[in-house]
């Protein structure tokens, strides 16, 4: 491809990092996956980070651990708001649980959760908001704060699109209870695959890690918040609390990570600069609407949304674009409402989804790299020129 979506972020540092795991050769989950977790939650101002295999786990894991705290923050049936746009993994934890998920619709410009809509979809009922940063961008996370104020309403973060994104001094993923990260290939930083949960609530950060590895209490520490454990090894490291998973990393996604997170800050300054040179191009171009930024995106992609009065059709396009060697993705799975697989959930649609329809028939995005890709963008404005 002359423009991928995605490259790869290591060099000989990851490799020596995956050596020095082969030399000690021991391959779960040990001493590199805390040290990375240590790293990782300082980076992202938590107490307490739990490193999983994905980030369609972690949110897994952070929708499964409302259930197990003591005051039972969800039970089956509440009804859980989310953006009409994301990925899959975003929706499936709740179906999965039982959850009533409430779809609403997105703005055309930010494309994260419209506040007006959000405001509508609130109800008594109400107990979690999943609010997803899309694409690097944050929500307008003041104005929801103030929806939920004095309401038993929990906010999430769903932030595997948007490490190193910030919000009024807070780094994306820290405003909510708990929020979720993935360091998957093409996301900021890549540890093979692998995901996090970050939280400063330490009765949920144990119920993570009880469930991490099959509900045990094996990697509780003595003093934890869900059980008394004794100084037996041998039965304490076989007991079985939770209703929990395998989604262990590996030891060799917790080395590469430490070195990854090292030139985190570098990568997503690249991309920062990268986003101003494609603003530059096209924040003129009235084609197109492009992704209006709140506060510090980290610029997973670039969304491009065909103007309505254009006269452009997209899959002409996608056509152009996919013969220049340019690869392009629709703007995250689209209108997930519309997709055949919510027939199997306990949903409602609030309000109207317009806006989420137009992004799923009228956009697209090009891929952001964390190095300099000027040289590539000046090949889109090309391409893109002609059509």
């Amino acid at each position: 491809m002359k423009y991928e979506l995605a490259s790869s972020s290591w060099d000989q540092k990851e490799i020596d990092a995956i050596h020095d795991v082969i030399r000690r050769d021991m391959y779960t989950m040990g001493s590199s996956v805390r040290q990375f977790e240590a790293d990782f939650a300082k980076y992202t101002h938590h107490k307490y980070c739990v490193m999983v295999n994905s980030g369609s786990s972690a949110n897994l894991l952070a929708i499964a651990a409302l259930f197990y705290t003591k005051e039972n923050r969800l039970k089956r049936g509440d009804e859980v708001i989310v953006p009409a746009v994301s990925w899959a993994t975003t929706y499936y934890p709740l179906y999965q649980y039982g959850l009533k998920l409430k779809f609403v619709d997105v703005n055309l410009e930010t494309l994260n959760m419209d506040m007006d809509a959000l405001k509508a979809a609130i109800t008594d009922k109400t107990r979690l908001i999943f609010a997803v940063n899309l694409l690097g961008n944050p929500n307008e996370f003041d104005r929801i704060q103030e929806l939920i104020k004095g309401k038993n309403i929990i906010l999430l973060e769903d932030n595997c699109e948007s490490l190193g994104g910030v919000y009024k001094g807070k780094p994306l993923g820290s405003i909510g209870l708990m929020g979720t990260y993935s360091t998957f290939f093409s996301h900021h930083m890549a540890t093979m695959e692998g995901g996090l949960v970050g939280t400063d609530d330490e009765e949920l950060y144990h119920i993570l890690l009880s469930l991490r590895s099959h509900g045990w209490t094996r990697h509780l520490p003595k003093e934890n918040k869900l059980c008394v454990k004794t100084d037996n090894h041998f039965e304490e490291s076989w007991r079985f609390i939770l209703p929990g998973y395998n989604v262990r990393p590996v030891e060799m996604m917790g080395a590469i990570g430490v070195e990854q997170l090292k030139k985190l800050p570098e990568f997503i300054r690249h991309r920062r600069n990268n986003a101003a040179y494609f603003k530059q191009l096209f924040g003129n171009d009235k084609r197109f609407i492009l992704q209006r930024e709140i506060e510090q995106s980290s610029w997973f992609g670039f969304s491009m949304l065909i103007a309505k009065d254009s006269g452009l059709d997209r899959q002409h396009i996608i056509d152009a674009l996919t013969k220049a060697d340019i690869e392009t993705r629709p703007i995250v799975a689209g209108n997930f409402a519309r997709k055949e697989v919510v027939n199997y959930f306990d949903y409602e649609i609030c309000g109207d989804l317009v806006n989420a329809d137009y992004i799923d028939k009228h956009g697209f995005f090009i891929g952001n790299h964390q190095f300099p890709i000027k040289d590539k963008l000046d090949y889109l404005k090309e391409v893109l020129s002609k059509i």
